[in-house]
């Protein structure tokens, strides 16, 4: 056995990580195990958590990754799912501690393919309710998509444009994107 990887992280600078950090030093004191510790203060709705991807790096063939809950690592089903087939790939177990998530075991490698199976299940239900979606409102008469601008505006952005307006201020007199402005001075 290699080393444990450890992850903690809580949403906000003010939370505090020292119930996470002590269980996971526990745990690889308790296996004897070298720890490497990676932590950080970051909503896990933002997508880039640095110390995630580094800890994410970081484990090789035969280490353990070991977070406290579930929802320390993961946004969702279909996150946990890719990171754990992330470390899966690699060799590297994985281990939720207050969960009783143990790849280690039979046990846990069953708990993994159930999780498998419920990733696969959210992505399909996903997409039957976009599907669903979708022919709803084709039956309303709706397309889809934005609306097209007409020539008349975009001669309007363009002079606006050349004027010397900037393209975030010309964006937010017509209510575009920046990079529809920056489209129609190209397609000029």
């Amino acid at each position: 056995m290699g080393r444990v990887i450890g992850y903690c992280r809580v949403s906000t600078e003010d939370q505090n990580l020292d119930m996470q950090k002590q269980a996971i030093e526990y745990y690889a004191k308790e296996k004897e195990l070298e720890l490497i510790l990676y932590v950080e203060k970051i909503s896990s709705r933002k997508e880039e958590r640095v110390e995630l991807e580094h800890a994410m790096k970081a484990a090789t063939n035969g280490d353990l990754f070991v977070v406290y809950k579930l929802d320390r690592l993961a946004r969702s089903t279909k996150e946990l799912f890719t990171l754990t087939g992330e470390l899966q790939e690699k060799g590297v177990e994985f281990v939720s501690i207050n969960d009783a998530f143990d790849t280690t075991t039979p046990t846990g490698k069953a708990m993994f393919g159930m999780l498998a199976v419920f990733a696969e299940f959210e992505r399909d239900i996903i997409q039957q309710r976009t599907k669903a979606g979708l022919e709803s409102a084709r039956k309303r008469g709706r397309i889809g998509g934005r609306p097209s601008i007409d020539e008349k505006t975009k001669k309007k952005v363009r002079a606006l444009f050349e004027a010397g307006e900037s393209a975030t201020d010309v964006a937010k007199e017509y209510g575009i994107g920046r990079a529809t402005v920056y489209k129609i001075i190209k397609n000029n």
